[in-house]
């Protein structure tokens, strides 16, 4: 009888430790360094984390005029235009109406505005299940696109894009 209750107990602890390992090797994280771009000095900082289906994005951007500026994922993680225009139009895998996201159609890439202070320093954060990093979705997989900043607002209603004005910063969402 002993045997019995320290066999079960033995392999309660196992397939308990299994899984608690298989729930750290989950979350994934991905952190970026924008480029400035279109003659700007703008920098910052990206983060894609991962985690039991969720991601969470958070971004820190400085050297924006102070305002309202718009950020979305983009097609390609090509920086490499002096405007970033390499970087492609907006993600949109699901063929949607540009729009302000979680109201009625939007791009997965249409993350959308936050304001600079007056020292032009920004923030942003989104946590979604409708992105994936490495997931091989083509629906949700954020690898291999492109994240942008732009010099003004997005109007949430102008097709393609919103009407937000030049790139001023970009970064490849790559690992």
């Amino acid at each position: 009888m002993k045997k019995i209750f320290f066999t079960i107990a033995l392999f309660v602890a196992v397939v308990i430790s299994c899984k608690t390992n298989t729930n750290s090797n989950d979350s994934k994280k991905l952190t970026l360094t924008f480029e400035s771009k279109s003659n700007t000095t703008t920098s910052g900082t990206a983060t894609f984390i991962e985690n039991k289906g969720a991601v969470t994005f958070a971004a820190k951007i400085a050297g924006l005029k102070p305002g309202i500026h718009a950020i979305h994922i983009h097609e390609k993680s090509d920086c490499s235009a002096a405007d970033a225009s390499s970087a492609g139009g907006h993600w949109n895998p699901t063929f949607k109406k540009h729009g302000k996201w979680g109201v009625e159609e939007y791009h997965k890439g249409d993350i959308g505005n936050f304001t600079a202070d007056e020292n032009g320093n920004g923030t942003i954060t989104l946590t979604t299940t409708e992105w994936c990093i490495g997931c091989g979705d083509d629906t949700k997989d954020i690898l291999g696109k492109g994240l942008i900043v732009h010099a003004g607002a997005d109007d949430f209603v102008t097709q393609p894009t919103g009407n937000s004005g030049a790139r001023v910063a970009c970064t490849a969402i790559i690992k």
